[in-house]
């Protein structure tokens, strides 16, 4: 019987959600590319977040750093010394493990056909991605990829506060691919060696840390829930003293109950001054901030919520996959229950026939919408039956469906189709725009 993770891998495929990289020459593992449908999905959450925490709030600033920086950022930052995990051995097959995929097997080698149970002891790996810069291939021209989106904040400190006039507490949004060289990938998209993050550093007074972390959390759970992400699937762990990062005070995870158990979601790290403490004194800079009314100098604490593009969106499609069997038939309908306001294609327009009469109406109405702006892919199809177009954009997770039949020619009015209730109604072709604009985004 298939897992519902086999069964979404496959519909991600068939609809054009993601596609295995480079499948024609048999496939680079746990590396993935966004299709036509998955691209737009991408973007909707993006462009959500992005108005969810930078649009919507007057004290979060924008920035789009490098992901290539100097060797000097990361020494400083401790991810040289630090970014590491620590690799057990298998003494017969030779593979690598960490710990707690060891755990999961009861201490035997998950290599297929090996059930050794024998394990050099653990060995630090550093996780980074090295590339080279520059004509000449040497030790001195290696050079990191980004393994986070953080460090770009922080060099940057001096600069954004500047520029930008914002005052304690304010944060920096930013959104970019990171690259980790996880040893152990899986899980469809789950953990990749290539990724994109969605992170802000939150700076604040030294003694606010504590009630802006609390904050944070919340927060990040409200905004989650703000997708219709299934409550009961979602958890606070708050990390042990040994569990915690070099540099941080404190750090909870939004987990997600995932068709192999509870896994990390989201990370919200108080991560103290270490960041602009450890840059500030590397560079000789001062990154401390004047405060007028006690004519004093301080170092601000950040607080850090960060959750990945590609787990946002797994989950998204993981809560809103269903089969439904249908009452008057003996066929089931498979469906994404996708929330509106990411949805990658917002409102099909299906004329009921190939009639010319049919499609050029329909074209105009396509056309009227997408003109009027603001919502989102407006996708016009009249190949095959209705029934049949219906259940593909059930599978994409189109919320609304626009059907034009010969009568909208004498009464002006359209269907509307929902897709979680498949209910009907008949609207006028003037209120069809203020309808699905309301209908989206409320």
């Amino acid at each position: 019987m298939e897992s519902i993770l086999e069964k979404l891998t496959s519909l991600a495929k068939r609809r054009g959600l993601i596609f295995q990289n480079s499948e024609i020459y048999g496939g680079l593992a746990s590396t993935w590319d966004y299709g036509p449908i998955g691209a737009e999905l991408k973007k909707n959450i993006k462009d959500y977040w992005w108005n969810y925490h930078v649009h919507m709030r007057d004290d979060i600033v924008a920035l789009d750093s490098s992901i290539l920086s100097l060797n000097k950022v990361w020494e400083t930052s401790g991810h040289v010394k630090n970014f590491s995990d620590p690799l057990l051995e298998c003494k017969e097959c030779n593979a690598r493990f960490r710990a707690d995929i060891l755990e999961n097997t009861k201490g035997v080698c998950p290599t297929e056909k090996c059930s050794n149970s024998h394990f050099d002891d653990p060995r630090e790996f550093n996780m980074m991605f090295k590339t080279n810069i520059g004509p000449v291939v040497s030790d001195t021209s290696e050079i990191f990829l980004r393994p986070e989106t953080a460090q770009g904040i922080f060099v940057n400190f001096e600069n954004i506060i500047n520029t930008s006039r914002k005052k304690i507490p304010f944060g920096v949004a930013q959104i970019g691919k990171a690259f980790r060289n996880e040893i152990t990938t899986g899980n469809f998209i789950f953990r990749t060696r290539e990724f994109e993050m969605m992170e802000i550093e939150y700076f604040v007074k030294p003694e606010d840390s504590e009630k802006y972390y609390k904050e944070w959390i919340n927060g990040s759970m409200e905004f989650i829930l703000s997708l219709n992400i299934n409550k009961s699937n979602l958890r606070i762990r708050e990390h042990s003293k040994k569990d915690l990062s070099h540099y941080s005070k404190g750090t909870s995870d939004i987990e997600y109950k995932f068709p192999w158990g509870w896994a990390e979601l989201q990370g919200i790290a108080n991560r103290g001054s270490f960041d602009l403490d450890a840059h500030s004194k590397s560079a000789s800079k001062n990154f401390t901030i004047f405060e007028e009314s006690t004519k004093s100098r301080y170092t601000p604490h950040v607080i850090e919520p960060s959750i990945g593009v590609d787990r946002l969106l797994l989950i998204t499609l993981l809560d809103a996959y269903n089969e439904e069997k249908l009452e008057s038939k003996e066929e089931k309908r498979t469906v994404l229950k996708l929330s509106p306001k990411i949805a990658p294609i917002k409102i099909a327009i299906l004329p009921l026939s190939k009639d010319p009469q049919l499609s050029e109406l329909s074209k105009k109405i396509q056309k009227d919408l997408i003109n009027k702006g603001n919502l989102g892919k407006i996708e016009y199809d009249e190949t095959q039956s209705i029934g049949k177009r219906y259940r593909r954009q059930d599978e994409i997770g189109t919320p609304y469906c626009v059907t034009i039949d010969f009568e909208t020619i004498n009464d002006n009015s359209v269907t509307i189709r929902h897709r979680d209730s498949m209910d009907q109604e008949r609207i006028n072709i003037n209120d069809l725009s203020q309808k699905l604009t309301s209908e989206i985004y409320n």
